[in-house]
């Protein structure tokens, strides 16, 4: 009983982990990369990479349908490390740039 619980509460926190990768994966490839390096930080090219692998790793760490645990730990701390600073440190700076779509009418733009 006690083993059934804390699997799913492990399966929870493993998709949880992972939809949080794949969300600072989306947000860093729909900000401008000329962001990036005007607010010091990596390029985005290379935050790119850092998330990719994160949630690449995110993914793989998912336990299977058969019950099996991957044995990524570390790894999985690592990369839900390098998702969250992206999120906590880089992302908030790169806000006012927008996404690299322009202002267009969700910003009150007129259109004309």
């Amino acid at each position: 009983m006690i083993a059934s619980l804390q699997f799913y509460v492990f399966v929870i926190l493993a998709i949880v982990i992972f939809v949080i990768e794949v969300f600072a994966l989306v947000d860093a490839v729909r900000r401008p990369a000329h962001g990036f390096t005007a607010e010091g930080k990596l390029s985005k090219p290379i935050w790119l990479v850092i998330l990719g692998v994160a949630t690449a790793l995110g993914f793989l760490a998912l336990p299977t349908s058969g019950g099996a645990i991957s044995s990524l730990g570390f790894l999985s701390i690592v990369a839900v490390v390098a998702a969250i600073i992206y999120l906590v440190d880089v992302r908030p700076r790169l806000k006012p740039y927008g996404t690299g779509r322009g202002k267009g009418r969700s910003q009150g733009s007129s259109g004309w």
